[in-house]
């Protein structure tokens, strides 16, 4: 019962008092053990902000897609040059060359 004693008497004051062993058991809890630790939100958070991005991305290439899909409908011009350009086309009485830049 004295080893016992000895031992009690030996832990500092501050972790004998039952609401600070019960602020350090629960800060331990949020931070490492509970399903929604502060770590997996970290994590979270980040994978958020970078789909975040990637919306504004993807949103700034739909409409620059969307205005030359326009110009490509309603311009005959863009058409051409549409045609030219990706496909290759020529007209019947023109040589295409194609210069490639290493």
């Amino acid at each position: 019962m004295d080893r016992i004693r000895n031992v009690i008497n030996k832990i500092p004051r501050p972790l004998k008092n039952k609401y600070i062993l019960t602020l350090m058991f629960f800060t331990f809890w949020i931070i490492f053990i509970d399903d929604y630790n502060l770590i997996k939100q970290h994590q979270l958070q980040k994978n958020v902000n970078e789909l975040e991005n990637q919306k504004e991305y993807y949103t700034s290439e739909i409409s620059k897609d969307s205005t030359e899909l326009y110009h490509l409908q309603n311009t005959k011009q863009e058409q051409e040059k549409f045609a030219r350009e990706k496909f290759l086309m020529k007209k019947d009485n023109e040589d295409v060359f194609i210069i490639r830049d290493k």
